[in-house]
């Protein structure tokens, strides 16, 4: 009987787990298949080593991709306005220090978190995997 409510109890944890995906339901950006490999060690990307820094790759994603080092780790998103139709605004959001803010509606989004305060969707994220000195951006 104690075999059984252990079970019971240990049954939610199980099934509650996340599976580390990212949400990115969002209507205003079409998805495409995001594969790009970031060697740090070149001098192009040597400034990611650094808490605060980002690049910005053009070749993947809607509009583009910026990548982050949030000190404690990494974050990339999607620099198409996640709050705009995708047809209606054809420009990449502009990268200020901490900041991406999209020119067809001046929101500002934080790099930190991808959030801007009172819009409905954040910046699309993408999944950030290191190998030793290599960031593996996906979706």
């Amino acid at each position: 009987m104690k075999k059984i409510i252990v079970l019971l109890l240990l049954l939610p944890f199980a099934f509650g787990c996340d599976s580390g995906s990212i949400n990115n339901r969002n209507p205003n950006i079409p998805n495409y298949t995001v594969y790009l490999q970031i060697n740090m060690n070149l001098p192009g990307y040597s400034n990611l080593q650094f808490p605060s820094n980002h690049i910005v790759d053009y070749s993947q994603g809607a509009r583009g991709i910026v990548v982050f080092n949030t000190g404690s780790g990494f974050v990339a998103f999607d620099l198409a306005c996640p709050n705009q139709d995708f047809t209606s605004c054809t420009t990449a959001m502009t990268i200020s220090g901490i900041e991406a803010t999209c020119d067809c509606d001046d929101t500002v989004y934080n790099l930190f978190s991808g959030q801007s305060p009172g819009q409905q969707y954040p910046m699309k994220q993408y999944r950030v995997d290191i190998n030793g000195s290599t960031l593996i951006i996906t979706n």
